[in-house]
Parts: C-alpha cells; structure tokens; sequence
C-alpha cells in the first residue's frame, strides 16, 4: 500500500482536476460517472500498471458498463444457479457478441502486456502473484488463474469503493451538519492539499472515517446476502447448528448486510444519517461491541474483502481532497434528487434522504447530481 499510494494519489489529483473543470463552468457532476472511472483507472494500475485513463479518455470508458453488465449475469447466477447449467448466457451472448469480444480482447491485452515485461518492473498485484498464479509459464491466458481473478479484481477492487464514495458525497450534500463537521476536520488538520496522504495526521481524522462508517452502514457497497453452506470437504460428525437450527448439507444460510445495518435494535434510527455515533463516548462499552461486531461491510471470516485497507484509504484521501479544495452542494430542481429514495420508487425505496442501491452482487446506482465551488485560498494549489 505504501509503495501504490503515490499512483493512487495520482488519479486522485486528476479526478480533483476534473472537479475544478466543472466548478468552473458550474456545470452539475454526476458522481457515479466521475468516481466510477476513478475507480477502474486506480485498479487497472494497481492489478497491472495498465493506464486506462478513462477520467481523460474516452477510449475505455465502455469497460465500466461492462463490468456492471458482467456482475448482473455473476447475481443472476448466485441466485439462480441452475440458469448456469443450462447455458442460458450463451444464448444472451449472442445478442452482445461485438461488446462482449471488445471487452475481453481489452482485458486480454492489457494482462498480455504486463505479462510480456518483467514481473517486477513495477510493483503492482501481478509482480506480487506472478509465479503462484501462473508458474508453469504454458497455460492459456483466458484458462489461468490471472485471467479469473482480472475479472473479479476490477469490479471488486473498483465499483465498491466508487459506491462507497458516490453514496457519501450524496449523504454529505443533504446532511448540512455532518457536512460542517467534516470540512472543519479537514480544513484544521491540514496546511496543503498534498499533506493529505496517509500518515499520522489522515489516521487522526476521526469523524472523516466516521462518515465513511455510517455511510457503509447505511449504504453497503455490498448490500446483499452473501450465502454459506458447509463444505463438501467438511468430515466434522457434529451437525452444523445455527441459532438452534441444524443446517443440513447443501442448504444454504446467509446474513443480510443491508438488514443487519438497519436492525433498530442495534442502530437505533438507523435511516438518518449520523456518523458522530461511532465516535459516541456516551455508549457503554456493550453497545460498541454491538455496533462493531454487526457492521460487517467487508464481510467476515476467510471471505473478508482483502482490499479494506485500500477502500479506506483511497476513500479517505479522495473525499479529503474534495473537502479541501471544494465545496458543493446538490444540483437544484429535479436534477439533484438523482440518488434518492421517492415514493414513485416502491416500498422501501420511498426514503428521499437515503442513497439508492441496487444489488448486482455488489451494486448500481446513479447520481447524486452535485454542484461544486473552488475554494479561494487554497484553489491555487492545483489551477496550474
């Protein structure tokens, strides 16, 4: 993480510039659009050192939708296994043979380009996991261990985060009072915009990681339910009991993320956003324990997310630098209702204030709709 902070910091500057573009003009950002091409542009470089460049450049841009394209066929298939069997996805391919040949021709390339170079050329994943992954040097790329895990690397290692970040941009524009408090954080603890990077200063910036915690909570990147049955391989003769219940083999139990985030009993009010409840020193001990022990955005266990460390702190530094170099607000009329709830939306989904999330395995979502203003003093640091 120390040795990528400075490419990730990198895009995070481009995608700051491309913030000051818009201030400029006062034209409204669609926040899924920016942070979503943020997103794929750090975990290309961080999976492969390949720039896609999409925050500049059209050119790979469609990988985006081809990546949620790709996890809606993933969901599709974790909840209805059998439609895998049958094969149905060849038969929608063919719908989509030219998008998805570009698609995998990119992917193709761009892992067969890092392959060709020396695997420690640069220090990114595949220096990391070249010889375990691929050891015999003779198998067919798209059969390796490399190509699966480029498919679920980019949406896993790019989408959650670019969620995590368009939901607290949304939170944050309606939350006038978290917002107040953060940018009052930001704007004490720091001198320069390039002080903020990881470091003693960015870890003591509590209510900064408490609004990413409340808006994880709120708004899972990952909110559905992420199934377990016991293993074929288990030889344990003790039944496998759950809450009471003996869970015989093959069947198949999960938590849902979303709904533990919003057990009242656990976060009371759990549809208002407030992140000064994890830096609450009014809560007994017990009551943190709960807390902690049931927000699980990353999940848990051997299937914890690997990439919690980075998600943080590419969060971390992205929303601090917004805060320090702008301010901004939600676009008005209808264009900043974009990302809301609305009664039009169905039960559940009526909520204006709460980040509209739509399971793909991980999620989709569109808006919210911001305007942003330079901050005078400080702007100079990046009009150049």
């Amino acid at each position: 993480m120390r040795i990528f902070e400075p490419t990730m910091i990198q895009q995070i500057d481009i995608f700051i510039h491309t913030l000051l573009l818009s201030a400029q003009s006062q034209n409204p950002v669609n926040m899924t659009e920016k942070l979503k091409r943020l997103g794929i542009d750090t975990v290309s470089l961080l999976a492969f050192g390949y720039p896609l460049n999409t925050q500049v450049d059209p050119k790979y841009q469609f990988l985006i939708d081809a990546h949620t394209f790709g996890n809606y066929r993933v969901n599709l298939f974790m909840q209805f296994p059998l439609l895998k069997k049958i094969r149905i996805y060849n038969f929608l391919e063919v719908f989509f043979a030219k998008e998805v040949r570009r698609y995998f021709t990119t992917i193709e390339n761009m892992i067969a380009s890092r392959v060709a170079e020396d695997k420690h050329v640069r220090h990114d994943l595949y220096s990391i996991v070249a010889d375990e992954m691929n050891s015999d040097g003779e198998q067919y790329l798209k059969d390796s261990k490399i190509w699966a895990e480029a498919g679920f690397f980019f949406p896993a290692g790019g989408e959650t985060s670019s969620t995590l970040l368009a939901a607290a941009f949304f939170y944050l524009s309606r939350n006038l009072s978290a917002y107040d408090s953060l940018a009052r954080e930001i704007r004490s603890s720091f001198q320069a915009g390039n002080e903020i990077k990881a470091g003693p200063i960015l870890a003591s910036c509590k209510y900064l990681r408490a609004c990413l915690d409340e808006t994880m909570r709120m708004s899972p990147p990952a909110p559905g339910t992420l199934w377990r049955e016991l293993s074929p391989k288990d030889t344990s003769t003790e039944p496998w009991i759950v809450d009471g219940h003996i869970i015989p083999p093959g069947v198949q139990v999960g938590v849902n993320t979303y709904a533990t985030h919003h057990n009242e009993e656990i976060f009371p009010d759990s549809f208002e956003f407030k992140p000064e409840c994890w830096n609450n020193s009014n809560l007994s001990q017990d009551q943190k324990a709960l807390m902690n022990a049931a927000f699980q955005p990353f999940s848990i266990g051997t299937r914890s997310c690997a990439g919690k460390a980075m998600a943080y702190l590419q969060s971390s530094i992205a929303l601090a630098k917004t805060i320090w170099y702008f301010d901004f607000q939600a676009a008005s009329g209808n264009l900043g209702k974009l990302g809301g709830g609305s009664p039009s939306l169905g039960k559940g989904r009526e909520r204006e204030g709460e980040y509209q999330l739509y399971e793909i395995l991980s999620s989709t979502h569109d808006g919210p709709n911001l305007v942003f203003q330079s901050r005078v003093d400080v702007i100079g640091e990046i009009s150049n």
